[in-house]
């Protein structure tokens, strides 16, 4: 069975849900999720023998691209860390995107009808951050994109931020954290994707 078709409408419904959405996927969409599905199994990002499945996939298009949404769920198992790592060394070639960072940057976020969408696009813009080159020590890291938040009017998220990595339970997932405040770009100035040798390693 192959990926389901849906709408940019149908992602902004998306609020509770999270994935990884890869651009440009041209040919056959059903080659595209066999060979994701292969190079994050050699990646050791997917555990346990498991996979997405084809069924479970989504494909929409946005800007004249084809796209294909990778959605999380408790029957695939991720080392989120890894697939962090692999997200952005994969950004140039794939357009690699969570969903939420998708939606929020590319479609004016989430719908739930509580706040002004004009709104919702405002509070969802997240400034640059350069932290790859920088020293890995979350706590350099969570302190050099509190200082951007906070550079950017966004002292409240800035303090939000801090606290939930405070309480979370691990490197990996204090690294996803900060993703979902900043864009994570290099400290050179050069594009995210270029990781290669960074001092971000898991």
């Amino acid at each position: 069975m192959s990926a389901k078709n849906i709408t940019t409408e149908e992602l902004r419904h998306m609020k509770e849900s999270e994935g990884l959405i890869l651009q440009g996927c041209g040919g056959s969409l059903d080659e595209w999720v066999d060979g994701i599905n292969g190079m994050l199994a050699e990646s050791q990002i997917l555990l346990h023998g498991t996979r997405f499945k084809a069924e479970n996939c989504c494909t929409f298009t946005h800007d004249g691209l084809t796209c294909l949404l990778f959605p999380f769920s408790h029957d695939v198992k991720l080392d989120m860390g890894r697939l962090a790592m692999w997200r952005l060394q994969t950004r140039e070639n794939f357009g690699s995107m969570w969903l939420s960072d998708y939606v929020q940057n590319r479609l004016g976020g989430f719908t739930d009808g509580e706040t002004d969408l004009g709104e919702r696009a405002q509070k969802s813009e997240k400034p640059d951050c350069p932290l790859i080159g920088q020293n890995g020590n979350i706590f350099n890291l969570m302190g050099i994109a509190s200082k951007t938040l906070k550079q950017n009017g966004m002292a409240g998220q800035a303090k939000e931020m801090c606290g939930r990595i405070h309480a979370s339970g691990g490197y990996e997932e204090a690294l996803n954290i900060l993703g979902e405040y900043v864009n994570i770009t290099s400290a050179d100035g050069m594009d995210e994707t270029c990781s290669a040798g960074m001092d971000m390693q898991l």
